[in-house]
């Protein structure tokens, strides 16, 4: 990639908190820090990653498919900590190649997903390689790309937008093509899912009490807001129990998927309406 246009690029999703246009429009895309092997200075790349259903995003070391390894690689082969922007979110990681079974699974889910991974590999004699950014827990609330409580919520909020319009529109084209539920579809709906409830537990147990605490005639919006979490996790049950059934049937997914999408968003709209307002006033 080009310099200065991976340098737009990053302005960009920085700027944009994680949205990008032109040829990353609609990708999974992250900013990936690491510290040079031999000079010792930070250098940040624009890479796309993979959900992986836990506390770990995947990335794949292609270079596009060429023979040598992609700096950032031999980067973080030397010093293994690491910096991720996911636009909501900057986190520290650990960063673990992947190696034998792990590594052709994990591989072969990103192929099934996008078969531009296999045209990469086919270029070069070199194992492409596949590596595990382990977020480092440092305690304490995330630190949300945002300059206020108020941006924090809006910021969040879009991140799970962006991300369930991603995993609906992967849902349409394997219908449009007859395919099944791929792997790598089930990792991106199970992955949303967890974070939809650490989102929501979060809120219960943190900023409604404290904005209780501030501003007590918000009890009624307040108490709407938690029955609303408890209906969308609901909702989140029923599409993990169809996510569990052995061969997934993809009509039933996507109709649970379609049902989360209609509930969340209003959700979402309504909480923005009610508590932006109070943030901003507190």
């Amino acid at each position: 990639m080009h310099h200065d246009f991976q340098q737009q690029v990053i302005e960009e999703f920085r700027a944009r908190k994680g949205r990008v246009g032109g040829p990353f429009e609609g990708a999974r895309l992250l900013l990936l820090t690491t510290t040079g092997a031999r000079s010792g200075r930070p250098h940040t790349v624009p890479v796309g990653y993979l959900p992986d259903g836990g506390a770990r995003v995947l990335v794949i070391a292609s270079a596009g498919g060429a023979p040598r390894h992609p700096a950032w690689f031999h980067n973080l082969l030397a010093r293994p900590r690491v910096t991720v922007e996911s636009g909501a979110f900057t986190y520290e990681a650990r960063a673990v190649v992947l190696d034998g079974e792990e590594r052709d699974a994990a591989f072969a889910r990103a192929v099934e997903s996008e078969p531009g991974w296999a045209d990469y590999q086919a270029r070069t004699a070199r194992v492409i390689p596949v590596v595990a950014l382990h977020e480092i827990d440092r305690g304490g609330p995330p630190d949300i790309n945002a300059s206020s409580m108020a941006e924090a919520v809006k910021v969040v909020h879009d991140a799970f937008r962006r991300e369930l319009a991603l995993i609906r529109a992967e849902m349409r084209t394997a219908a449009e093509v007859g395919a099944p539920l791929g792997a790598q579809l089930r990792v991106n709906c199970l992955t949303f899912c967890a974070g939809l409830h650490n989102h929501h537990t979060g809120e219960d147990v943190a900023l409604f009490p404290f904005l209780a605490g501030r501003h007590p005639g918000s009890a009624p919006t307040l108490d709407r807001l938690r029955e609303e979490h408890e209906r969308i996790a609901g909702l989140v049950g029923e599409l993990r129990r169809v996510l569990g059934k052995g061969g997934a049937e993809p009509t039933a997914v996507r109709a649970e998927v379609e049902r989360l999408t209609a509930e969340l968003e209003a959700h979402l709209t309504y909480e923005e309406e009610q508590l932006m307002p109070l943030l901003g006033a507190g």
